[in-house]
């Protein structure tokens, strides 16, 4: 009987080992795994310019990675706490007149169920609605606290990423199992999918946004501003998308007797603001990262569940980088290639 050589079970051994110790530090700082992914998108978006300020203009590296921190703070962060801010000072604002709120609301409903003859509030239905805000609208507030920390770690993180960026990418060339066409291949297309989403998602969600702001100026829809954020936001979620916030504007113009106006609402909203997010989204993905539209839409519905909001750009690369996979291992262990025919 054959003896497992030393050498494979030392590999085994450390193999083991690593393997353990990876699941123990994953689930014990799963936590940060937003904060990281975040500070790893701004890095890919970041590193040239980082490289070229120290490489070419022979900038200091504490000083390039500070400029270029502030820049990406007030570039990209600053507009998202403006909106946050925004978005919570409404909803406060909603919490301290709750029971106005909440007149005015059975009031909106009430005349809509008067008005078309249906019904849509119950006694039921509104001890749910009373409830599910009660409990939905304190976690909001919260998670603002949860949101700046994240954004603290986030940047920690980042300025440690750009200061030692040559020296994590050669350890990761070093470290990494595979040959050096593949290692490559697998950077490539890790950065092309962080590039083309971190771009690609927020430029479509301000199309979708000015497409639809020109709809509520054109209306005379009550603070259209509001609303642009509201589309932007919502653009970005799976599924339902901006229909979450053209819909309530509808809503509004029935409620005010405004039939037609809710009526033109609707068709501009699922025509118009729709058209824009089937048609640019995909193509604006793939023509910046050549990313296939099934990889982007089931990636940004699996992405979203595992990692919150930061996987509307981690999802597609979740399921592009498991396909990446698969050919690296086809490479790496010399699989032929077949001749292309499939037999009838």
């Amino acid at each position: 009987m054959k003896q497992i050589p030393n050498n494979a079970i030392r590999q085994i051994l450390i193999l083991a080992t690593i393997i353990t110790l990876g699941i123990v530090l994953f689930y014990q700082l799963s936590s940060l795994i937003p904060a990281f992914l975040g500070a790893y998108t701004l890095y890919v978006l970041l590193r040239k310019w980082m490289f070229i300020l120290q490489g070419r203009y022979k900038w200091n590296k504490n000083l390039t990675a500070a400029t270029l921190m502030l820049l990406s703070f007030l570039i990209i962060m600053l507009p998202i706490l403006v909106v946050v801010n925004m978005l919570t000072t409404k909803i406060a604002f909603a919490m301290e007149h709750s029971q106005e709120v909440l007149a005015s609301l059975q009031a909106f409903i009430q005349k809509l169920e008067a008005q078309y003859k249906i019904q849509i509030l119950t006694s039921a239905n509104l001890e749910k609605v009373t409830a599910w805000g009660g409990n939905t609208v304190p976690k909001i507030l919260a998670s603002t606290f949860d949101t700046i920390t994240g954004i603290v770690i986030m940047y920690f993180i980042l300025y440690f990423m750009l200061v030692d960026g040559r020296k994590m990418e050669s350890n990761f060339y070093d470290w990494v199992p595979l040959k050096d066409e593949n290692t490559l291949l697998l950077r490539k297309e890790l950065n092309s999918m962080v590039y083309s989403n971190a771009i690609g998602i927020p430029l479509i969600a301000i199309l979708q946004g000015i497409v639809g702001l020109i709809g509520y100026l054109i209306l005379g829809v009550d603070e259209p501003w509001f609303w642009f954020v509201i589309t932007c936001i919502t653009s970005m979620l799976p599924v339902v998308g901006a229909a979450l916030a053209y819909i309530p504007v509808s809503l509004l113009f029935f409620a005010a007797g405004h039939s037609g106006k809710g009526i033109i609402m609707l068709l501009y909203g699922f025509g118009i603001i729709g058209t824009v997010d089937n048609l640019f989204r995909f193509w604006a993905l793939k023509r910046i990262g050549d990313v296939h539209p099934l990889i982007t839409g089931f990636g940004v519905i699996i992405g979203v569940s595992l990692f919150g909001f930061i996987g509307l750009i981690f999802g597609p690369i979740l399921i592009s980088l498991f396909l990446v996979l698969i050919k690296i291992y086809a490479s790496e262990f010399n699989l032929e290639k077949r001749d292309g025919t499939v037999s009838k």
